[in-house]
């Protein structure tokens, strides 16, 4: 293993603890001086003992010459809460994680670094909340899980299979990290196993590591790249790319504008060595004093419609249809409050509101409909996830126009969303059945739309 550099002396420093909105406990760390680094390790983390590994305690001290370090375990993993159900850990929750450390830690804005899974949820955060975020790097970067026609890169059904099984059966053990180290170009030595091993079993339980792999299975966030608006590294190993796995870095750097990719001259798949981190130190330097404002965000769009409110106006009069309107708003208001979204216009009896996770969006507008039932009515309500422009704190741009054309095809007490929504709730538990595909009004090419079902 390589000597830390210069001036690499860091402390074992204290762990703490952030909640976020839904009262998680995240643990976290802080080190180093400098402008500020939040880590998102790979898809396995304990704060404690990660320092027990030379590879990993080598690197972060190479951070801390240069970077006030922010390091965390996910919920779930290492010392933080551990609920261990897949909707507990899905890539939305990832992103509330990483928020309410950054506050916990008085972080206004920061650097993201991203490992595997990890630059999944910092793709995502610097995507929806772009003003909290100064550069962006993603480190063999999983952006979709499954291999295809159009994405080479990822696993093969056959791999998945077999990566399962060893997780099933050989979770914790030094079997696995063996076997693990074979298919990654990684050298791994007897003591490097049995450390791997102990630390596997202090980061996940077994139900917590088969949570994560099925949050996993279902990642594809290649529609969100493009939209990613801060200054973005993307880093792979040469390994990799001839391994082909893990080998999409190059391909992910030319779908977000402006992006680099760097590929580090070495086998492993995740080289944690000082030296393979120059190229990533060089580019933290070279855009620490850009300061840059952000009109555009990822969020996600929620429309709804009162069905047949035409003639029910007629058949309740001026009267009692403002008082139906009255109390249909306080419904949904209520709802909005519940899961975060904001109330961006209300036309007449609809509603446009915008969330910063599509997840809690579609739950929202699932309780929506629940909730005006009662009062005798049923709304139509469309979902979508992309870049809308925000001004004055109005909200416009083609993401909008697409959810309010996807709400206008919805059915009486049917929420319909975009493939892109369907992606991006990976792990959320939330079920959907596929609704064909459409044309809408003033939008080019078809739209693959899907229903969300009770789960």
């Amino acid at each position: 293993m390589p000597t830390p550099g210069k001036d690499a002396h860091v402390e074992i420093p204290e762990t703490r603890y952030a909640r976020t909105v839904d009262d998680v406990h995240i643990a976290y760390q802080v080190f180093g001086e400098g402008p500020d680094l939040v880590v998102h390790l790979p898809w396995l983390s304990n704060v404690d003992v990660i320092w027990e590994l030379e590879d990993w305690s080598t690197t972060f001290r190479s951070f801390a010459t240069f970077a006030r370090v922010i390091v965390f375990d996910r919920r779930g993993l290492g010392v933080s809460d551990r609920p261990s159900s897949a909707d507990a850990m899905a890539i939305e929750k990832g992103m509330e994680d990483v928020g309410a450390v950054m506050d916990a830690v008085g972080s206004e804005r920061a650097a993201l670094l991203g490992f595997e899974s990890g630059g999944t949820v910092m793709a995502l955060f610097a995507a929806s909340f772009p003003a909290r975020v100064s550069s962006l790097t993603l480190f063999s970067p999983l952006v979709c899980y499954w291999r295809s026609e159009d994405f080479p890169w990822g696993w093969t059904r056959s791999e998945g299979d077999e990566w399962l099984e060893h997780v099933r059966s050989q979770w914790g053990t030094d079997a696995f990290w063996r076997w693990n180290a074979s298919t990654m170009g990684w050298d791994i030595s007897d003591d490097d196993a049995r450390r791997y091993a102990r630390f596997s079993r202090l980061a996940a339980s077994p139900r917590a590591a088969l949570a994560v792999e099925e949050v996993e299975r279902q990642v594809d966030i290649r529609a969100v790249l493009p939209q990613i608006q801060v200054p973005t590294l993307v880093v792979g190993s040469r390994g990799d790319i001839e391994r082909v796995t893990w080998g999409s870095a190059p391909w992910v750097a030319e779908q977000i504008p402006g992006a680099r990719a760097e590929v580090i001259d070495h086998d492993e798949h995740l080289p944690i060595y000082p030296a393979s981190f120059r190229g990533f130190e060089a580019f933290l330097s070279e855009v620490r004093d850009s300061d840059a404002v952000f009109d555009r965000v990822l969020a996600t769009v929620l429309f709804t419609d009162i069905v047949e409110s035409t003639a029910t106006a007629v058949e309740l009069g001026d009267h009692g249809w403002r008082e139906l309107v009255e109390r249909h708003h306080r419904v949904v208001r209520a709802q909005l409050a519940r899961f975060r979204g904001v109330e961006v216009d209300t036309a007449g009896d609809g509603f446009f509101a915008t969330f910063d996770g599509p997840a809690r969006a579609v739950s929202c507008a699932k309780a929506i409909g629940e909730a005006v039932r009662p009062l005798g009515i049923e709304v139509r309500i469309g979902v979508h996830t992309g870049e809308i422009e925000v001004s004055d704190g109005k909200a416009a741009g083609l993401a909008v126009h697409i959810g309010a054309r996807i709400g206008s095809l919805a059915a009486p007490s049917e929420v319909l969303v975009s493939s892109t929504v369907k992606d991006l709730v990976a792990g959320s538990g939330l079920v959907f059945e596929d609704a064909g595909q459409h044309e809408l009004k003033g939008v080019t090419d078809r739209w693959h739309l899907y229903r969300a079902l009770d789960g």
